[in-house]
């Protein structure tokens, strides 16, 4: 049987080969190289990775703000208009609603309102008749309005001593533009001419009894309820010249005519 030999000659050279290479790079040489040289590429790739993965992470931090944001947004938007929108639904139709149930429910206080006017009568006012100094032979007489709504008096009062059986005639320069027109606690005037300054009166006789009687919406109409107002003791003096003014708002204008 015949053995095998590896040739010696081959054994040596790979051996010299290896010990001349060991020799010229101290040994480790080659493997440290190749550990520096691996462990830069690693950390260069590494670090690429890194700055790579951040990148993407800043780009999905992105990404989510914008996405809140943009919900922010439209959460924000969507709310305010719709809470908007309630409101002003809640206001046009509810506040609207109230103000005008309000307004009907409640009555108006505007005395030119049909249905917030009386005629003034002696059921609703308090009259009384004075005579005053000047001018001379004049009386005033005064209507408080004593209900709760505005009363109107018309034309001009309608005076009876006692059993008089004639009608005292108005001044027609006293005529007002306009009715007089009390709201409730105000007072309105007429005047009264007694009798003539001069005498040219006939038939002067003394009355003890006043009945003031008021005038409708139409001459000589009943208005309701006439008055009784006291006279002084010594009763009042009076002739054919008897005339009275129409009712005026103010009491100068009812004496100076």
């Amino acid at each position: 049987m015949r053995t095998r030999r590896t040739p010696l000659l081959a054994v040596t050279g790979a051996a010299l080969a290896a010990l001349a290479l060991t020799a010229c790079n101290g040994g480790d040489g080659i493997k440290d190289e190749g550990a520096s040289r691996s462990s830069a590429t690693t950390a260069t790739t590494a670090g690429d990775k890194g700055a790579a993965t951040p990148t993407a992470d800043t780009t999905k931090g992105s990404g989510s703000a914008s996405g809140s944001t943009s919900g922010s947004a439209s959460g924000s938007t969507s709310g305010s208009a719709s809470g908007s929108s309630g409101s002003a639904k809640g206001s046009s139709s509810s506040g609207s609603s109230g103000s005008v149930k309000g307004s009907s429910g409640g009555g108006s206080s505007d005395p030119w309102d049909p249905k917030n006017r009386v005629l003034c009568n002696g059921s609703n006012t308090k009259v009384t008749a004075q005579p005053v100094p000047r001018p001379l032979n004049h009386m005033l007489i005064t209507v408080k309005n004593t209900g709760s709504k505005y009363c109107d008096l018309t034309y001009y009062p309608v005076l009876r001593f006692d059993e008089m059986q004639w009608v005292p005639q108005a001044a027609e320069e006293t005529h007002p533009q306009a009715v007089t027109t009390l709201a409730p606690g105000e007072s309105g005037y007429a005047g009264v001419l007694l009798s003539a300054a001069d005498g040219s009166g006939e038939g002067g006789t003394t009355g003890h009894k006043l009945t003031v009687a008021f005038q409708g919406k139409t001459p000589n109409s009943s208005g309701g309820a006439s008055a009784t107002p006291s006279l002084p003791a010594k009763g009042v003096y009076y002739d054919s010249s008897l005339k009275v003014t129409y009712w005026q708002q103010n009491a100068d204008d009812a004496l100076n005519w």
